[in-house]
């Protein structure tokens, strides 16, 4: 298994003061300790279930970050781990974490910047308003804005799917500062991420393998 390769290719790919999340929701505890040992950090998980197991797994010094839809049901279950959160869409789960009151959870709200009906997040419109309903929460912290571009081979509709977000997190940032984080890209189009901005990526099959 070639992580370690395709770990620093990335990383030499990116520049340093990109944040590159492994993606491990398709791979086993053992590779995800592979990964860790190869240099890797902060890694990403869409389910609960996996989420604990390699949270549990991982020294202290990584970071799972929760990247799937997350239920404010199943708050309680991983909030005691969860420190960043990359899917924040409704405030029935903000409120979940701000009842739990563990500690400060940075959280990315997610854009549907590309309008598809498969697609969760919020309208570009609605952000700024969404955000403001959370201001004076003491333990969920709004640090930037997260989106999927499309599945397309039109690198035009992708590049404007990440532009728009950048534009967007631009408003935002004018009526809350702490906005300035971009949690975009992934193994198909991440370059073209961080041409526009994005300094988190979430990288499954191009570090970990298929």
């Amino acid at each position: 298994m070639m992580i370690k390769e395709n770990y620093e290719q990335i990383k030499n790919e990116v520049g340093e003061d990109i944040n590159i999340i492994a993606v491990t929701k398709y791979h086993t505890v053992e590779e995800t300790l592979k990964a860790y040992e190869a240099g890797v950090r902060h890694f990403g998980e869409n389910r609960i279930e996996g989420f604990i197991e390699k949270r549990a797994a991982l020294p202290d010094d990584a970071e799972v970050h929760f990247i799937g839809t997350m239920q404010s049901r199943k708050v309680k279950d991983v909030i005691g781990e969860l420190h960043y959160l990359h899917s924040l869409e409704r405030e029935s789960v903000a409120k979940k974490i701000e009842q739990a009151g563990q500690h400060v959870v940075n959280c990315f709200i997610q854009v549907n910047v590309s309008d598809e009906s498969s697609k969760h997040g919020l309208k570009p419109d609605e952000v700024e308003a969404f955000i403001g309903k959370l201001k004076d929460y003491k333990y969920v912290k709004v640090i930037g804005l997260m989106t999927m571009a499309p599945h397309t081979e039109d690198s035009s509709i992708i590049e404007n799917t990440f532009e728009g977000l950048k534009e967007l997190r631009d408003e935002i940032a004018a009526v809350y500062p702490d906005v300035t984080e971009l949690s975009m890209g992934m193994s198909n189009d991440y370059p073209i991420a961080v041409k526009h901005g994005a300094s988190y990526i979430r990288i499954g099959s191009k570090i970990m393998g298929s």
